[in-house]
């Protein structure tokens, strides 16, 4: 859970970075900020999902 809060805290910044890119006309680091904002949350927003209501983040197995 907790490495779910940190990558969507760094996803929030890269979709802050994606804004300020543009307004300083900085395309390659809006497409990589946008790049990460996509994986990053992605990646965050489902393992808080599988917290919540998958298996609770515990290895099954025996």
């Amino acid at each position: 859970m907790v490495i779910g809060v940190i990558f969507l805290i760094i996803s929030i910044l890269c979709l802050i970075s994606i804004f300020r890119s543009f307004k300083a006309r900085n395309i390659l680091a809006a497409i990589y900020s946008l790049i990460a904002f996509l994986v990053l949350g992605w990646f965050s927003v489902m393992t808080i999902w599988d917290v919540l209501f998958g298996t609770g983040g515990v290895p099954v197995g025996s």
